[in-house]
């Protein structure tokens, strides 16, 4: 498996124009267009998705949700100051605790016009079911564009993500040039998100409707969900020339112990996955397990940027059994959810060790998603996309989805 630190990020650009970039999703999330790779390439519609699908397959979705992390404060001198909550730090660390937590917290953020936030403590004003509440933000110290804001909120005995319920904003990603509307607190969240904790949306189960999870159904396909909570850090360019001074994002990763078992008991049965989140949780745990092997008896695991290649140098272990060293440490450390946290870059010369497929959104020109769909596909990622190009598909986040299955050349 060879480490793709030393390519060139150009080699992953192409022209996208800005008017095949979804600014507002579709009416029907399951009328998406979907392209199909599996040798060739087909064009159909979403909501025709089970019938490409392997028999017995099981896909893994990412249930986490999409929290209104964009708060827009204003100084008494009228200045707009927007917090951008991207992780906690105290309390607790751990993502979905945090969300539970009351009174007061700190918190990573991105601070939109922070040249005019000296000093002073802002106030906004909200409704929690016709009452008032107030949030209030304190400006700690700052780390490079991270500014540590210590958030407290009355009355108190509110838990932080019904604080930002009622008061944040859904975070729009960057390249959708609107603001966010009401329609997006539903639209930009998956039908099955179930754990607060993301700030981007797992695109790719944005299609999934009840007709087309009933099909499924139908055809004997299986799912189960994973959860990694989605970063800042997914929409950031590669903006270095080598991969290897590029900085990944880590992101927090939740497994049930019962997925582990199905996983390890698929046997030769397809395993898709839905997102790129998802496949980065998955081979996650592969290395993971792998890590346990070789380097025993640690309290917590957690998985580097370029590891999992380093890891790969030694003598490789069967998804099996990287698999079952999770399940010990679990029985170690009597836990029926493993988690971990993970900066995996998967690019070219990457070798996929648990999944057969994958669902999954176009992506954006010299990004980490783009280097990871050609790890899998190699150089016809060139070809797919400009055959999408040239047939009227929708781009990015509220655009149209993609099955791939059995690259070119495997």
């Amino acid at each position: 498996m060879q480490k793709p630190d030393q390519l060139s990020i150009e080699n992953y650009n192409y022209e996208l124009p800005s008017n095949r970039i979804a600014q507002y999703p579709l009416a029907n999330r399951d009328e998406s267009k979907l392209l199909v790779y599996n040798n060739r390439i087909h064009s159909s519609s979403f909501k025709n998705l089970a019938d490409f699908l392997p028999k017995n397959a099981l896909l893994i979705f990412n249930n986490t949700r999409v929290v209104q992390a964009r708060l827009n404060f204003q100084k008494i001198s009228g200045a707009q100051i927007e917090i951008f909550c991207l992780e906690p730090v105290e309390p607790t660390r751990e993502i979905q605790e945090a969300f539970l937590h009351k009174e007061t917290a700190v918190w990573k953020c991105l601070v939109g016009n922070r040249k005019k936030w000296k000093s002073g403590v802002l106030k906004m004003d909200f409704l929690v079911q016709g009452k008032s509440a107030h949030l209030l933000a304190e400006r700690l110290s700052d780390e490079g564009e991270i500014s540590f804001i210590r958030l407290s909120w009355n009355p108190a005995n509110l838990t932080f993500s019904e604080v930002l319920e009622q008061s944040g904003k859904i975070p729009l990603p960057p390249y959708m040039h609107r603001k966010a509307e009401d329609s997006d607190r539903q639209r930009y969240q998956t039908i099955y998100a179930k754990h607060d904790g993301s700030v981007a949306a797992p695109t790719a189960g944005l299609h999934f409707t009840p007709f087309v999870f009933d099909q499924l159904k139908q055809k004997n396909i299986r799912f189960d969900y994973v959860t990694l909570h989605v970063g800042a850090g997914t929409f950031k360019p590669v903006s270095e020339e080598k991969l290897a001074n590029h900085q990944m994002h880590t992101e927090q990763i939740v497994v049930k112990r019962n997925l582990i078992e199905e996983l390890i008991n698929n046997g030769n049965k397809s395993l898709i996955a839905v997102g790129t989140t998802s496949i980065r949780t998955l081979e996650s745990l592969f290395w993971l397990g792998t890590k346990m092997h070789y380097f025993p008896n640690q309290p917590n695991y957690t998985l580097q940027q370029w590891e999992a290649y380093e890891l790969a140098k030694m003598p490789l272990l069967t998804a099996k059994q990287s698999l079952q060293e999770i399940l010990a440490f679990l029985d170690k450390s009597k836990s029926e959810i493993f988690r971990s946290e993970t900066q995996i870059l998967i690019g070219p010369g990457y070798e996929f060790k648990l999944i057969d497929g994958m669902i999954t959104n176009f992506h954006q020109p010299k990004s980490t998603l783009l280097l990871l769909i050609s790890a899998y596909l190699g150089e016809f990622w060139k070809t797919i996309y400009d055959y999408a190009l040239a047939n009227d598909y929708r781009f990015l986040s509220y655009g149209d989805s993609c099955l791939f299955l059995h690259p070119k050349g495997n």
